[in-house]
């Protein structure tokens, strides 16, 4: 066939097949009897095959250049029994033989996290079985389950309640600082810890909630609420704040050099300097590291950042002044340190505690986001003082918290029960562990955890 000819019959195959798709729906090609795989072959050198395409096998026919299905080719397509396909050779390719690692156990915390190693045929890995469902498809039924949840709660649920813990912490504001004028101990000490635990409310709890868009239904307003709880109560960039958050730790959970939590690590520290004097500078370094990473955004924006951190310092150093009677600036200036790092501790070690110590994965071969959150974080038990002042999203329900993070924290805790029930009913890790426990495991093996770069993890095949 000449060139020219050859040419002609492959543009009027190619619009051949685009009319028949069509007409019928795009249908799967088993011309060899080829078992579970299936894979066809592009038309010509340099051009992908379509995806679905139900008349590549006729239309190579067409053309005289039918090939035999091979595994080889960039472009091959893999069809699974179900009728899902993907394509190519991916992170998720199953061989004739691969290892599956997994943490031993329900979390193997406390314990070394040692990896088990599993082994399963590919075609053990591509038969389905009554229990065991793709990734995609278990993170959708488990979507399902609780956006019904989600329709049948009010607003009150939804939003109403963590709206109304910020607000009481904010109306508590005028007793703490009028308690500080207080000449006697217990008065005084409970102006500050009123103060204190109010601070960090706003600054992790609001903040948090902030971030995610999970304070309102508003985007409008969830942007205002992100500058007042980021910006003038935290002296934050609410921008930068928002993406490493999000776009990073979210997006890219325990993945190394990017969702690692290794901005919490300071290796030059020693274990007891870290974990129990260090914390108290948070108060000191949020806003100098503010500062650095104002060269990042618009001019406009780190003015507005500038003026917002301003405001919120000098606020609370003019109610001491004038409002609680300090009557130098120097102590004014360590109630505000006294306040605002008054739960520094838990803040610094719950942040390593849920994430840092789990399976860590190369960015190239991270599992399915359902399998990356089961493994990767982990909750703590309930505890009323930190339930209150950082929420149940960042302590007890983290996991679900990762899961659906655009959830406030009153509805991440009425999902928990879900679920937990979902991940130990299809055999998925389910990370909880005490703070007692954590915090042991961290100085015991803090130069493994703090200092060195942690193992990857690979989890491949996981059906």
């Amino acid at each position: 066939m000449e060139p020219r000819q050859g040419e002609m019959l492959m543009k009027d195959n190619q619009e051949w097949c685009r009319e028949r798709r069509k007409e019928e729906q795009p249908k799967a090609a088993d011309v060899n009897g080829g078992g579970p795989l299936q894979g066809a072959s592009p038309l010509s050198p340099g051009v992908a095959p379509e995806k679905g395409n139900g008349c590549q096998d006729e239309g190579e026919r067409r053309l005289g250049q039918g090939v035999a299905p091979s595994q080889e080719g960039a472009g091959a397509k893999r069809q699974l029994p179900n009728g899902s396909r993907r394509e190519g050779p991916s992170e998720e390719e199953i061989s004739e033989e691969q290892s599956l690692r997994v943490p031993q156990g329900n979390s193997g915390l406390g314990k070394g996290n040692k990896m088990g190693v599993l082994k399963r045929s590919a075609k053990e890995e591509l038969e389905p079985t009554g229990g065991r469902k793709s990734e995609e498809s278990m993170m959708r039924e488990l979507s399902e389950m609780v956006q019904d949840v989600v329709k049948s709660s009010s607003w009150w649920e939804r939003h109403g309640i963590d709206g109304t813990i910020i607000a009481l912490n904010l109306l508590s504001l005028p007793v703490g600082f009028l308690l500080l004028r207080s000449d006697n101990l217990f008065p005084f000490l409970l102006g500050i810890a009123i103060l204190g635990v109010v601070h960090q409310t706003l600054t992790v709890k609001g903040s948090h909630l902030a971030t995610h868009n999970a304070l309102a239904e508003s985007k409008s307003w969830g942007k205002i609420w992100a500058v007042f709880f980021l910006e003038v109560c935290s002296a934050f960039t609410a921008e930068q704040g928002s993406y490493n958050h999000v776009k990073i730790h979210h997006a890219y959970t325990n993945v190394i050099g990017l969702g690692d939590s290794s901005t919490w690590k300071l290796p030059f520290l020693n274990r007891y300097v870290y974990m129990f004097i260090a914390p108290i500078a948070v108060p000191i370094l949020t806003p100098l590291v503010a500062i650095g990473l104002l060269k990042e955004v618009e001019l406009k924006t780190a003015i507005r950042t500038l003026c917002c951190m301003f405001v919120g310092l000098y606020s609370h150093y003019w109610l001491l002044i004038n409002i609680s009677g300090f009557q130098s600036m120097w102590s004014a200036l360590s109630c505000m340190l006294v306040t605002r790092a008054l739960l520094s501790h838990p803040y610094i070690h719950v942040n390593i505690f849920q994430h840092i110590g789990l399976p860590m994965f190369a960015a190239d071969k991270k599992p399915k986001r359902i399998h990356m959150m089961s493994c990767g974080v982990l909750n703590l038990p309930r505890n009323p003082l930190l339930d209150w002042s950082f929420g149940h999203s960042i302590i007890s329900c983290h996991v679900e918290h990762h899961l659906f993070p655009a959830l406030s924290d009153n509805m991440c805790l009425k999902i928990k029960p879900i679920v937990s029930r979902y991940f130990k009913e299809k055999k998925l890790t389910y990370n909880e562990d005490s703070y007692w426990s954590r915090l042991k495991l961290f100085l015991a093996k803090y130069e493994e955890l703090m200092v060195h770069a942690p193992p990857i993890s690979e989890l491949v095949g996981i059906q």
